[in-house]
């Protein structure tokens, strides 16, 4: 996969989370959010452009927080939900 591919993979999985978080459904975050970083340690070894990288790093501190703190509460949906719609958008730079 290149990075484009593994970005929407990830934007995908959050907007599975954030759904999961806001309707209460909790049994599957965890799998999710492991999924998620095996996403990420593929994206870091991926070929990146320049433009994208800021949004990555900026990406992988939030969701080393939001990981940590996993209490899928609405403003934890929210967080999962816009990073998500900022990854999909930005896919394309990767």
């Amino acid at each position: 996969m290149n990075a484009e591919e593994i970005t929407l993979n990830i934007a995908v999985n959050l907007g599975r989370l954030g759904r999961w978080a806001a309707e209460g459904k909790r049994n599957r975050i965890q799998q999710f959010l492991d999924e998620t970083e095996t996403y990420i340690v593929q994206l870091e070894d991926a070929p990146k452009s320049t433009q994208f990288l800021k949004t990555f790093e900026s990406f992988k501190k939030e969701f080393s927080v939001l990981k940590t703190n996993a209490s899928p509460d609405m403003v934890w949906a929210d967080m999962m939900l816009t990073w998500a719609n900022i990854l999909t958008h930005r896919a394309k730079l990767a």
